[in-house]
């Protein structure tokens, strides 16, 4: 799913390294620095891109609703990618004030939750388009979308709000001010009881943003795949193996971006030696660069033979991509051939 999903650890991990007296390597700075000035370059005009097409340019319907608001989701976080490369550069030297500090993490939250849960109401909705057609034609409107869309913002929001109340500012008394987790809500941060609460809300958070930011997400994408590919396999709609390579490729991909991600906020809850962190951020940054680069690219362009694509204009591509017939042939070749 996304680089800036693994912003909020960068932070925590440089300032982890920096208290046991080690600065990042000049090598890992250098890759991670070129990851994100990539990402957000990249992401800005092809998210930017994207989202004129969706909203302009084509047919309001379920399809274009969801995949805009998925794509919006990259777009919010890539545009905070400066504010995080400035920082880092300075060795993580926050320069931005207390109330940036709470709104840049707050937004990459919502960001990362709003994408996760934007791919999961895809995949149900496919599984209804499939498993369902009856209940699709008639609640499976716009206008349903759209309370679809309402509740995924209104959780994202409400899963981040964790960022307004616990990040704040830290002056080290050493010319280095950071960004990062209070989650004592307390500003004695030194006091043996503060940093043991601190513990055990740092755990809660993380246990939370795992189940609901990553297990259960996955096990929904998965279910409903399976049981779209086996219930049009019965329909004898699969005339080759792509459509199963298609469904495999979105709930591989989901875990292969995601995972390395959870696993290095899993990492920052132990006393890892710093050269362990570094490689986890860096396997982090590079999972999540490609995530939020090329993911929508990956959802718009899997369905369609490559070559054939190559030749259509972007305008075609999305038409061909999104667009919906009433019919239930199409629908069933339009869950055979889209990714998400």
């Amino acid at each position: 799913m996304d680089l800036t999903n693994s912003t909020d650890y960068l932070l925590n991990v440089s300032t982890s390294i920096r208290n046991n007296n080690h600065f990042p390597t000049p090598a890992s700075k250098v890759i991670v620095m070129l990851l994100l000035s990539m990402t957000f370059i990249i992401g800005t005009i092809t998210d930017g891109l994207y989202l004129w097409v969706l909203k302009f340019k084509m047919k309001k319907t379920v399809n274009t609703l969801l995949f805009f608001h998925l794509i919006l989701s990259y777009f919010i976080s890539v545009l905070f990618l400066p504010f995080l490369g400035i920082s880092y550069v300075q060795d993580n030297h926050w320069s931005f004030g207390m109330a940036m500090c709470k709104i840049f993490n707050s937004t990459l939250s919502v960001g990362m939750f709003a994408s996760v849960f934007f791919l999961s109401a895809i995949s149900v909705d496919r599984y209804l388009l499939t498993l369902h057609p009856v209940w699709s034609q008639l609640h499976r409107t716009p206008r349903w979308a759209s309370r679809v869309i309402l509740g995924v913002w209104i959780s994202a929001i409400a899963l981040s709000m964790p960022y307004l109340v616990f990040r704040e500012t830290r002056d080290d008394h050493k010319g280095t001010v950071t960004c990062q987790n209070n989650y004592a809500v307390s500003p004695n941060w030194e006091s043996k009881k503060m940093q043991t609460l601190r513990k055990w809300i740092h755990v809660a958070c993380f246990s939370s943003r795992f189940l609901l930011g990553f297990l259960l997400p996955f096990f929904i994408i998965t279910f409903c795949y399976e049981r779209v590919a086996k219930k049009m396999k019965e329909r004898g709609v699969f005339k080759s193996s792509k459509p199963f390579k298609v469904m495999m490729t979105a709930i591989i991909s989901f875990f292969v971006c995601w995972m390395p991600y959870h696993v290095f906020q899993g990492l920052s809850l132990t006393k890892n030696q710093p050269l362990l962190l570094q490689l986890a951020l860096i396997l982090t940054v590079i999972t999540t660069s490609f995530n939020t680069v090329f993911s929508p690219t990956l959802y718009l362009f899997i369905g369609e033979n490559f070559r054939k694509v190559f030749k259509m204009s972007v305008l075609a591509l999305f038409e061909s991509t999104f667009s919906e017939d009433s019919s239930t042939e199409r629908t069933q070749n339009l869950n055979s051939e889209v990714c998400i």
